[in-house]
């Protein structure tokens, strides 16, 4: 992996676990809907097993006896109205944030199926909107990461190359994304997914968090 830095004109930058800390929302959401299907909520780990498994399509079977409609129909509505009250900020973030907009162009590629009007009021909340150029949501691509559609939207709307941008998320959606657009990669250790498994991707970097990424944009 390249310990060095980059030379970048671009950064998309994932939203949960990378600028925000959802935790506290997916594990309400857990704890509603398996009340919502008679089942009793499932430990932390467990829990924070979900957002995980739903991101890279894997089946929830064996966690909800097999009443996944019902359950992704509950899980997926409280956890967008539990994280407009319950996602933070990551600590620092708004910092690196100024440091790297001074760097180069900042867009959000999210995959939350929210509109972009929702996501930005969330950015505005959190007094960092200004920081980010452009924002894309899973419901202006017609596929979401890993595909690169999104990449390749925010490349066109910034006007670059997509080798002069660089991807950075906490998921290996991110990385996955990244790479399948050709841009370059950065795991961050802030979200719900284990260095070893990031590794596995190959980014080009692993950082904790994204407050160190700005000492390795030049």
């Amino acid at each position: 992996m390249n310990q060095t830095g980059f030379k970048v004109k671009g950064i998309f930058l994932d939203l949960d676990g990378t600028i925000v800390d959802s935790t506290e929302a997916y594990l309400e959401a857990a704890r509603i809907s398996f009340h919502t299907i008679g089942l009793e909520p499932p430990g932390k780990k467990t829990a924070l097993e979900i957002p995980k498994r739903l991101e890279q399509g894997f089946p929830l079977t064996d966690l909800i006896n097999g009443e996944t409609k019902k359950f992704l129909s509950v899980y997926l509505k409280t956890y967008y109205a539990a994280s407009q009250q319950k996602t933070k900020l990551i600590p620092n973030v708004s910092v690196a944030l100024e440091a790297l907009s001074g760097k180069a162009k900042i867009a959000l590629i999210t995959m939350r199926y929210a509109s972009k009007q929702t996501v930005i009021k969330e950015l505005e909340c959190f007094g960092i909107s200004q920081y980010f150029t452009h924002v894309v949501t899973a419901q202006d691509t017609l596929k979401p990461k890993p595909s690169p559609e999104a990449l390749i939207n925010c490349v066109k709307a910034l006007d670059l190359e997509i080798c002069d941008c660089v991807m950075a998320g906490d998921s290996v959606i991110d990385i996955r994304a990244g790479k399948a657009a050709g841009a370059k990669t950065v795991g961050l250790l802030s979200g719900l997914f284990q260095c070893g498994e990031l590794v596995k991707e190959s980014p080009d970097l692993i950082l904790d968090d994204l407050t160190a990424l700005p000492s390795f944009i030049e």
